[in-house]
């Protein structure tokens, strides 16, 4: 039996959702280039024991729900956000969730940001990457930063496809391979340029897939923030400090390469245990689990990251 774990990249594609995406006329499948899996309360909680995850944290994944119509992606996220929390009340040892905001919404955004977290129970909420092509730490998203701040949020940030993709080429097809990872990437480049994680201290902000390109790049742009400062073309910021503040799980295939960038630049009590189920079949995701827990850089601080890390994070009684 592999270790015990709270999952915090944990997906579900609940009958509201699906209808969401319907009644929008997107189709996952063509749009990103990765086949949709099936979801049900009951395999999940199956997934769950087979996989020895004590608690999950349930969020939405991707294509996002705002089209251009604020009013419409305001129904569907709180139509979804009610099932969610359906779910979640049939299994409160078990499941909690991430309400999904249907940014670039502000007013709605913190409208049912507020009702997730006062009626609903929700743990957190999940933000895309960008939504309908509005990146986070835009301008126009200044008063949902505040609100999240206030409440002291924990922010899932979840990739999202780009508003646009060079054609003809590999990467053009499966998202979830560079577009996602890409697009995380430029969303906590944007977030820390902009001063938004200096401004808002108290927002824990959660970066998935062992933090992108992220680690690869964060010397470089400590480096170049030395240039753009002087010349005004930037926030001043220490990098690097703006780092250590995020939080990051390890979903999907950490190990060796990606781990190994992000421990030089992660607080070790930062560090979050993701399956990135169902998207991410039960075999792999208890491959991927047992190499993490066997790997030397995490074996020695295994229960924080499997467990404790998240249960102080979100205030979880264990």
């Amino acid at each position: 039996m592999s270790i015990a774990s709270i999952d915090v990249h944990s997906h579900t594609l609940p009958q509201a959702y699906l209808d969401a995406l319907s009644e929008l006329g997107v189709d996952p499948v063509a749009e990103d280039g990765f086949p949709t899996p099936t979801w049900s309360e009951e395999a999940h909680l199956r997934f769950m024991d087979e996989t020895n995850q004590e608690f999950c944290i349930l969020s939405i994944s991707t294509p996002h729900i705002h089209r251009g119509d604020d009013s419409v992606a305001a129904r569907l996220a709180r139509t979804i956000n009610d099932e969610l929390a359906a779910v979640c009340r049939r299994h409160p040892d078990r499941l909690g969730f991430a309400a999904m905001l249907p940014v670039p919404a502000v007013g709605a955004s913190i409208e049912e940001a507020r009702r997730g977290f006062d009626e609903l129970g929700a743990l957190g909420v999940k933000l895309p990457s960008n939504g309908n092509g509005i990146y986070l730490g835009d301008p126009a998203l200044e008063p949902l930063m505040a609100f999240l701040d206030e409440r002291a949020a924990v922010v899932t940030i979840h990739p999202s496809l780009p508003p646009a993709v060079p054609q003809g080429i590999f990467t053009a097809g499966p998202a979830p391979l560079f577009e996602y990872i890409a697009d995380t990437t430029r969303a906590v480049l944007n977030l820390m340029a902009h001063g938004v994680i200096d401004r808002y201290p108290h927002i824990r902000w959660v970066v998935p897939h062992a933090g992108s390109f992220v680690p690869a790049i964060a010397h470089r742009l400590s480096g170049i923030s030395r240039v753009l400062v002087p010349a005004g073309l930037m926030e001043p910021i220490n990098v690097m400090d703006n780092l250590k503040s995020l939080y990051w799980d390890l979903a999907g295939d950490a190990r060796p390469v990606m781990l190994e960038g992000l421990m030089h630049i992660a607080d070790p009590t930062h560090l979050l245990y993701g399956s990135d189920t169902p998207y991410t079949p039960t075999p792999i995701t208890l491959a991927n689990k047992e190499g993490l827990a066997e790997d030397p850089l995490i074996a020695p601080i295994a229960q924080d990251v499997f467990y404790g890390n998240a249960t102080r994070l979100y205030g979880l009684s264990r």
